[in-house]
């Protein structure tokens, strides 16, 4: 997904297209920071066409990483599927999804936001699609800038799950979704609109859009956690008349679980030592117990956090700490 640096030229082409299409969007498939060690992850790949056929379904590669298509509603879907060698099929295992932001691709979300290394120790299955294209740029249909979609985004998410279950043995109570960008606006639908197959959610420089804050329906307590920075200029903390703030979502998930109004905030230890401190805001007392937090990355940009990318916090290792405490039947013991 990196050019090496005798490509720096097409790089900065690259760059410069993806820049382009943040600013008329309002989304991205990749991140910048908001300090000196910012990121750009520009994906390259081609995303899925999603003319109709009827090409069978199949996965194909060796090893743990497996290139798969899904016919659903008569088109074909892309997706990465993860199965750690610690998987062995005779117990059930959770599912994790993990999609792409606006414009990238499976690939480089497997990449970027990395969950492969914890997918081994902790023995889940880790399942990355592919977005179709909306005007030449890929997608999830969330509303908002998306609105000319006619992806069903959430049947086919559905009936990925139904498809990975029939081939693997699944905990249907543990699955979780994760997302950048507009990968994070996805889970947010998920948790609003297929509550039922969803224990918890997270979002990484993700929203809300104002279609789905206002048709949101989920059917039981959920567990939401959203990372997000305070600079970030493609999706605003303060939110926009296109998508919903930090604060909007929060409070609507906290009141939906039924949380306290207060949270507790707390300032995360500045590991790096560059004088930035993320704060911790936590939703206490919720029903189920379930849990609502917002880890306020401050000075940070469009960016999936992660020590390497110059930040306190691995994404990767507070996201799944999160997930994986919550099942649709409570906490896991």
């Amino acid at each position: 997904m990196h050019p090496g640096i005798d490509n720096t030229m097409r790089r900065t082409a690259i760059i410069s297209l993806h820049l382009a299409l943040l600013t008329l969007f309002g989304a991205c498939g990749g991140g910048s920071g908001g300090n000196s060690s910012q990121t750009s992850e520009i994906s390259v790949a081609t995303p899925t066409d999603t003319s109709n056929t009827e090409t069978p379904d199949e996965c194909l590669g060796s090893g743990a990483q497996l290139d798969c298509t899904f016919n659903h509603d008569g088109i074909v879907r892309e997706y990465l599927l993860y199965i750690p060698e610690s998987y062995v099929g005779n117990e059930s295992v959770p599912l994790l999804f993990n999609f792409h932001g606006y414009g990238s691709s499976a690939i480089g979300q497997m990449n970027y936001g990395d969950f492969r290394v914890l997918a081994e120790e902790e023995q889940f299955i880790l399942v990355v699609p592919q977005g179709t294209l909306l005007e030449d740029t890929s997608h999830w249909n969330v509303g908002s800038w998306t609105n000319a979609s006619t992806a069903d985004d959430v049947g086919f998410t559905a009936a990925l799950i139904d498809k990975i279950a029939t081939d693997y043995l699944i905990d249907l109570s543990r699955v979780y979704s994760t997302g950048m960008s507009n990968g994070g606006y996805m889970s947010h639908q998920l948790a609003c609109l297929l509550s039922d197959d969803f224990a918890a959610i997270a979002s990484v420089t993700g929203s809300m859009s104002p279609e789905n804050f206002n048709a949101c329906a989920p059917t039981h307590a959920t567990s939401i956690l959203q990372i997000h920075g305070t600079e970030d200029a493609v999706v605003p903390y303060a939110g926009a008349n296109w998508t919903k703030s930090m604060d909007d979502v929060m409070d609507y998930w906290s009141t939906y679980n039924g949380c306290d109004t207060t949270p507790s905030v707390t300032a995360l230890p500045d590991t790096n030592e560059d004088g930035t401190v993320a704060d911790l805001i936590a939703y206490n007392n919720c029903i189920n117990r379930v849990d609502v937090q917002l880890y306020r990355m401050n000075e940070m940009g469009h960016t999936w956090p992660e020590p390497s990318r110059g930040w306190d916090i691995s994404g990767v290792d507070i996201i799944w700490r999160f997930l994986a405490r919550h099942s649709l039947n409570g906490l896991v013991e």
